[in-house]
């Protein structure tokens, strides 16, 4: 069968040699850290702690020997106080080949945070992640895939090569880092379609409808995606909280989509290091993102500044 698809015009891409689109499987590791950013008393609740604890202890080592049995590399994102409570297990998944990302200290609400604030989450967790394997990580994915307008300018600062916690494409691209400011990263968009905690995520008073997906509707709508990306040659970002989609037939799933994705002519499964490698190196067009302004009183109306391209970087 042949998957009918229309490419993002406004995030043009050439993937290399012969390659026509690309795929990145990757892992949120939040192990305990995002149920006690939401509510720190969580820790008195022993049920829950083991719930998230299976990420780290039981679904990471079951998760590599998917990615080692399938011969292919993953993106890890963990979260420093992750990283402080199992290096065991980043030290493995760095020992695996795959790629270690950063994802916040405690995994801390990130909206509306000054840019000071949002730095120390940074570099507390570049400090965990070193003292943990020994990583400085080049890639950042923020907690609940919530960006700040001044996020992208303090990863600059810190030698980050790409963010992925945007959603307004279907490709990598370059974006500027600030008004004014020189400086660009690549971003590499993701989606809420493409994450498991949509599809499986339950726990009584913490999140989730109480409906979990059979795994057998999620493997269709994944493998569903992952035709249309390959069709208009995109790139497919997968999102999975290791204490989620390890759980036994949620995994073996998983295995079959990559099966399915690697199958596929010419798609690149790969980290994401390596798409935003390739982005930044064959990428010239640099984007700006819209701005809206609504003042503080009603009735004033509101101001919008689009997105645009800037000036293209000869090469």
């Amino acid at each position: 069968m042949t998957t009918n698809a229309f490419p993002d015009e406004a995030h043009p891409i050439t993937w290399q040699e012969n390659f026509k689109a690309a795929a990145s499987f990757t892992f949120d590791v939040d192990a305990e850290s995002c149920t006690i950013a939401h509510d720190p008393t969580s820790t008195r609740r022993m049920s829950l702690m083991s719930h998230q604890s299976y990420g780290p202890r039981v679904a990471v080592p079951r998760l590599l020997k998917i990615l080692e049995r399938q011969e292919i590399q993953g993106t890890f994102f963990i979260p420093g106080f992750t990283a402080e409570s199992y290096p065991d297990v980043v030290r493995r998944i760095v020992d695996g080949g795959h790629e270690v990302a950063h994802h916040g200290y405690l995994h801390e609400p990130m909206q509306g945070i000054d840019a000071a604030t949002e730095a120390s989450y940074l570099d507390r967790g570049l400090e965990a992640l070193a003292k943990a394997a020994g990583v400085r990580p080049v890639g950042y994915r923020a907690p609940w895939w919530e960006l700040n307008w001044h996020s992208p300018a303090l990863l600059a600062d810190r030698g980050f090569l790409y963010d992925s916690s945007l959603l307004d494409g279907d490709a990598p691209y370059r974006m500027a880092v600030a008004p004014g400011d020189s400086r660009d990263i690549v971003e590499i968009p993701v989606d809420w379609a493409l994450d498991d905690w949509e599809q499986y995520a339950f726990y009584p008073g913490v999140t989730g409808s109480g409906v979990i997906e059979s795994p057998a509707k999620v493997l269709e709508m994944w493998t569903l995606e992952a035709e249309a990306h390959h069709a208009q040659g995109s790139c497919f970002v997968l999102t999975n909280h290791p204490f989620i989609s390890g759980r036994p037939s949620k995994a073996v799933a998983l295995e079959q989509l990559i099966e399915r994705v690697k199958a596929m002519d010419g798609m690149w499964v790969t980290t994401l290091e390596r798409i935003a490698e390739h982005t930044k190196a064959t990428v010239n067009e640099i984007h700006s993102h819209a701005r809206i302004e609504v003042p503080s009183y009603p009735g004033a109306g509101a101001s919008f500044k689009p997105a645009r391209l800037l000036e293209a970087i000869p090469r």
